[in-house]
């Protein structure tokens, strides 16, 4: 399997995990009643599980984001994070109009 896709699976596994930590966390401190809602009304165990879904999307794309970023970072580059600017030689001759040549295409009178 290449190494991206494996990659990409254990990040999205880690997501998850963390969405199942959060909604857990939300259920278990009855966050604006959800224990409530879940339990007493009909399809609450639904909502459960979208809630559990939406949030694994979520945080497995995070996860994966700051999985790829931190990727590569070669720490002694010396640059600390700023582009240089590339010297212009020849700025005016670079920045000199270009003339254009316009055919009439008007329509002739009538």
């Amino acid at each position: 399997m290449p190494t991206l896709i494996s990659l990409y699976i254990r990040q999205t596994i880690i997501g998850f995990i963390l969405s199942f930590v959060f909604v857990a966390l939300l259920l278990h401190f009855n966050v604006a009643n959800l224990w409530h809602l879940v339990t007493h009304v009909s399809g609450g165990w639904l909502a459960a599980v979208l809630l559990f879904l939406f949030n694994g999307i979520v945080f497995s794309g995070v996860q994966f984001g700051i999985a790829v970023m931190s990727m590569a970072r070669d720490g002694n580059d010396g640059s600390r994070g700023r582009r240089q600017p590339e010297r212009v030689r020849g700025l005016a001759e670079a920045l000199a109009p270009i003339p254009v040549p316009v055919r009439d295409r008007r329509l002739p009178p009538r």
